[in-house]
């Protein structure tokens, strides 16, 4: 008959023993195997460099993930909450607080972690018309005479390359020409973003004034650099359409009239409770804005199909490997 003193050594001894086969394990461990992940991601492929690498850290994971599913930013938020899709890391966590509340909020995603900190928006006009004019800020173009200065389809408005249909953007833009007594001078010009830009950037080497909305990062930025071709303007007074004009929408001392804000990486609840190792990972990683403004430079160089964008955020991932393994060892340890 063993006595309890002994079978209480035993059992420590037994304990001890399965406590470290986890630990040996713990790099090869594939806690999702067996688990589909469908994403959903924008319908810009600018936007895919940091969803490819978000998708590396869930196959290393063991996730079998799905072809992304694209939508607008809307769409995003709604099929989310639907569970016809599992994550993004697309979610700006300010702008588009209007989507995630009306789709339910805390009660059917979960917002895991920060992809993006440090996320700007806003105005621009090239820099030598800034200089000649001296425009410094948005409520400048009030005056006809300056909204002429910016007219390019002969309205006799300032036409300033805009927003999607649909983005967040789209409805703050709006909202600012309204309140700023900017709706009789200037005309938004939506539409495919991207495509109204390349136009943009030929006036701009035609030699003709710009006005532009843009957001960083992304390669615009790249191509009309802030402070050398092109400038910020300023916007009189923080007002947006949620009515929260709290937040800090400065940037080097001027208000830029966007909140500045983070791209996070969003769940479908459900799918969040069940999955701890996908959750932990998608809480844990992160790019810069730096980046993703860089490899964007790359696609617009005619580096940009999905084989070009997979190869890059390959890249990334090897010269950032061992933050990626810690991120995943704390995702495997979640699990």
């Amino acid at each position: 008959m063993i006595s309890n003193r002994r079978k209480s050594l035993l059992t420590a001894l037994a304990l001890g023993t399965a406590a470290l086969t986890p630990l040996h394990a713990l790099a090869e461990a594939r806690p999702g195997e067996g688990v589909s992940v469908t994403p959903i991601f924008p319908s810009i492929a600018e936007e895919h460099f940091r969803g490819q690498i978000a998708i590396m850290g869930l196959e290393e994971l063991g996730y079998a993930v799905e072809e992304p599913r694209e939508t607008e930013y809307a769409g995003i938020l709604l099929g989310l909450a639907h569970g016809d899709a599992d994550f993004t890391v697309h979610m700006w966590d300010k702008l588009h607080d209007d989507f995630y509340q009306q789709v339910g909020g805390d009660e059917a995603l979960v917002k895991a972690g920060d992809m993006i900190p440090g996320v700007l928006q806003g105005y621009l006009i090239d820099r030598a018309t800034a200089e000649a004019y001296g425009i410094t800020s948005l409520e400048d173009l009030r005056d006809p005479e300056i909204a002429a200065l910016f007219d390019a389809d002969g309205d006799g408005r300032a036409d300033l390359t805009g927003c999607d249909p649909g983005w967040g953007c789209e409805q703050v833009i709006d909202y600012h020409l309204l309140s700023y007594g900017l709706a009789n001078t200037v005309s938004h010009h939506r539409g495919p973003y991207f495509s109204l830009m390349d136009d943009t950037i030929a006036r701009h080497e035609q030699g003709e004034p710009i006005l532009y909305y843009t957001w960083v990062p992304q390669w615009i930025s790249g191509v009309l650099a802030p402070g050398e071709d092109v400038v910020w303007l300023e916007v009189p007074h923080t007002s947006l359409p949620d009515g929260n004009n709290d937040v800090d929408t400065h940037f080097n001392g001027q208000n830029l009239g966007f909140a500045v804000d983070t791209i996070q990486s969003l769940l479908n609840r459900d799918f969040a409770e069940q999955n701890p190792a996908a959750r932990e990972f998608l809480a844990r990683v992160q790019i810069t804005t730096e980046d993703e403004s860089a490899q964007n430079l790359r696609m617009q160089e005619g580096e940009a199909s999905p084989e070009d964008i997979r190869r890059h955020a390959a890249e990334w991932v090897e010269e950032h490997r061992e933050q990626f393994d810690a991120w995943l060892d704390e995702a495997r340890a979640a699990s």
